[in-house]
């Protein structure tokens, strides 16, 4: 539209005639203004501004767990649109690198799992240390990480008492000293599946992941500034609301302070004496899932309140309500335990198929069993009523993927279902070698029937609470009783436990600061249990061995403690094996250079029978790296008589038990004369004549077992 001046009668110079039509046209002018910026405002009020530019996820990981958690939260992030980065603490370097993050407008996460007394993993160490002492190093300030947003959650087992997600709680405390600021609060993953909030690690990491995925879209919409409580609708003002909340809280007697430390986290553990001030404030949207939790706690304490009986059998203590109790086997521990080839029963026991056990089916020779006791390796069924284990030992075969406990917390399956299940999966995996080349149709149909049964497949079976029932049932099925323990229990070894064929004890290192190392004992006072049961054990009547499991830089000096240890447990034989390293593990450090070689065992051995009076070398089974040590009264006539006479023992434990205990037998009642073969220097190096020696060929590493 085109506007002109009007014309004046009077007469009027140009520039006034001007401004006078700028004048009366001003209103039409500021119309078409409005009309060409509107376009302009529009786009400044579309454009976003950044609240998270990504999310960086830190792991401190020994097992795998903590990585494939950090894995797992990677995806999700991106799939909410934001990019994610997984970090591992070791490739980083906090000191260049973390100050950054406070203006990057990212968040931080830390998935760190606590490892031996509540130290970090090795991979962690190094960040660990620089932000422990950041946190008090003047040179950098308190509020060095100011602007930092971060979570935290931890991987830990709370069996593990005082030590429990110890890593995760630090970390957490010394971002905060710098002023980090928690986003949410901390979450602590617990393996322990009796404790475990959810169930187990897995399910709790899960919880935690679904509430940092709700707050991390909180914030990348942008958070709103906090109420200042003058709002005039009084109903929607959070900040009311919350101090309504908080008197309600006051004058309400059930609201106690355990139900606060739960809703603030996990633990037990207060903030480390932090200002109140400072401490994380939850999400209204989150209260309903954590009261869930702080009910569901409550309930699991009641049912550890119940009242406790003693067992009939063996008088270890038990909840009467089995019903309520967890299992052992977790979705995520039976995935890797079938991995390794074993064949599950119930809720914690397991069966497996020993390498032995095929050899000889196939006659190319038994284990060092054989050799120094008699055994059919072919007709051993090796197993466990309890998966679980005190110790996480640095050499595990099964590299740590049992659970651990110092009690028995779980539901608990009957002693004859366990044997039932074990013999029938034992007897399958025995048919599987039907018709296969070299196996003898003789040896196969002798597999069938189960004579040995040894309770050292994983785990603590003396843990079992009816150990004594699965025991006895083993005997009245004519199957001879091979039990080892990890000499944690001596109660149980001394008062409790009922005669077995043959009742082993490992002692895998002779100081007490050696023993921590390789063990890695749940028990804080691991070692008085430990010469405990040694003393047990020499109030036995029936066969005792002490397992030796030498490895190599770690125990193989320590002669003259080892034999202080023989002297308190006076076992009838001591079996000197050099370790068996089963590939590599991110649970342990053992690698190929700690496996001593057989001439490396072989000198040991004889340095250590030398200084024991009562002993001599009687056995060898080089093909195990393994030797037999005896006490000499089994040495009768100059002959050695180290093997069992299987048919003796039944008749005897028979007569014990129709006694009600009272006809007792000892170990030297039930002896066979050990042959030539077996015995040390012979030219065999004890290996069955009988047999076929068989060498595999471009034999990489030693899998001979156990």
């Amino acid at each position: 539209m085109c506007f002109l001046p009007p014309v004046s009668q009077d007469a009027r110079s140009p520039t006034e005639s001007y401004f006078m039509w700028l004048w009366h046209s001003r209103l039409y002018l500021y119309s078409a203004a409005a009309h060409l910026l509107i376009p302009y405002s529009n786009l400044c009020i579309e454009t976003k501004e950044v609240h998270v530019s990504g999310v960086k996820i830190f792991y401190g990981s020994q097992t795998g767990t903590a990585k494939g958690f950090a894995n797992e939260l990677s995806e999700e992030v991106k799939s909410l649109g934001l990019p994610a980065e997984v970090i591992d603490m070791k490739d980083y370097d906090p000191d260049d690198q973390l100050a950054d993050e406070c203006i990057s407008k990212s968040v931080c996460v830390f998935l760190v799992a606590t490892y031996t007394d509540g130290q970090p993993t090795e991979n962690a160490e190094w960040f660990c240390k620089w932000l422990e002492e950041a946190s008090t190093d003047f040179r950098y300030g308190k509020t060095y990480l100011k602007g930092l947003r971060y979570a935290v959650f931890g991987l830990g087992n709370s069996v593990y008492v005082g030590h429990y997600n110890t890593v995760c709680k630090n970390v957490d405390k010394w971002l905060w000293m710098l002023s980090g600021r928690r986003i949410m609060t901390r979450g602590e993953g617990d393996c322990n599946v009796v404790k475990s909030l959810n169930g187990s690690i897995q399910a709790d990491f899960l919880t935690w992941k679904v509430k940092f995925l709700n707050r991390l879209k909180t914030l990348a919409k942008g958070e709103k500034k906090s109420c200042s409580g003058k709002c005039k609708t009084e109903g929607s003002c959070k900040n009311k609301r919350k101090e309504r909340q908080e008197e309600e809280k006051k004058a309400s007697p059930q609201n106690n302070s355990s139900e606060d430390d739960l809703v603030e986290s996990s633990s037990d553990e207060d903030e480390s004496g932090l200002p109140d001030e400072k401490k994380t404030v939850l999400d209204v949207e989150d209260l309903g899932n954590i009261m869930n939790s702080v009910k569901k706690s409550k309930e699991e304490s009641q049912r550890d309140g119940q009242m406790v009986k003693l067992s009939k059998l063996n008088g270890v203590q038990k909840i009467e309500d089995e019903g309520e109790r967890r299992e052992m086997i977790t979705p995520a521990l039976r995935e890797a335990l079938t991995k390794q080839g074993y064949k599950l029963i119930g809720s914690h026991s397991g069966v497996k198929l020993c390498r032995w056990t095929k050899s000889m089916l196939r006659g190319r020779g038994g284990c060092y069993k054989h050799t120094f006791y008699g055994i059919e390796s072919h007709r051993c069924m090796e197993t466990t009523p309890s998966l679980a284990c005190a110790n996480k030992c640095v050499f595990c075969w099964r590299h740590h993927t049992n659970p651990v406990g110092t009690e028995w917390r779980w539901k608990m399956d009957p002693a004859e279902k366990i044997l039932e299940d074990a013999l029938e999966k034992h007897q399958n995996m025995i048919r599987q070698f039907r018709g296969v080349p070299g196996v003898k149709p003789d040896r196969y149909e002798e597999g069938l029937a189960v004579k040995h049964c040894a309770l050292s497949l994983v785990g603590e079976p003396i843990m079992y609470p009816e150990i004594n029932n699965f025991i006895r049932l083993l005997h009245h099925h004519q199957i001879s009783s091979f039990l080892v323990t990890n000499a944690q229990f001596p109660q149980e070894i001394r008062y409790n436990l009922v005669p077995v064929t043959q009742l082993y004890v490992s002692v895998d290192a002779s100081t007490q600061d050696s023993l921590k190392k390789i063990d890695r004992p749940l028990f804080k006072d691991f070692w008085p249990r430990f010469l405990d049961s040694l003393k047990a054990l020499g109030e036995k009547k029936q066969r005792t061995v002490y397992r030796l499991t030498l490895v190599k830089s770690w125990n193989v000096e320590e002669m003259q403690a080892y034999s202080e240890l023989i002297a308190l447990g006076q076992p009838d034989f001591i079996e000197v094996k050099g370790v068996t390293y089963c590939g590599e593990s991110s649970a342990s450090s053992l690698t190929m250079a700690n496996v001593p070689w057989h001439q490396e065992v072989v000198t040991f051995v004889q340095q250590l029978a030398d200084m024991l009076p009562e002993y001599e070398i009687a056995c060898e089974h080089e093909h195990s790296n393994c030797l037999l040590i005896a006490h000499t009264k089994f040495k009768m006539d100059g002959e050695w008589w180290t093997w069992i006479d299987y048919e003796r023992f039944q008749e005897l434990i028979q007569a014990y038990d129709e006694s009600g205990g009272q006809q007792t037998f000892s170990a030297l009642d039930y002896v066979a004369k050990t042959p030539s073969w077996a015995l040390f220097g012979a030219q065999e190096q004890g290996f069955d004549p009988a047999e076929t020696r068989f060498q595999r060929r471009n034999k990489s590493k030693d899998i001979s077992g156990c």
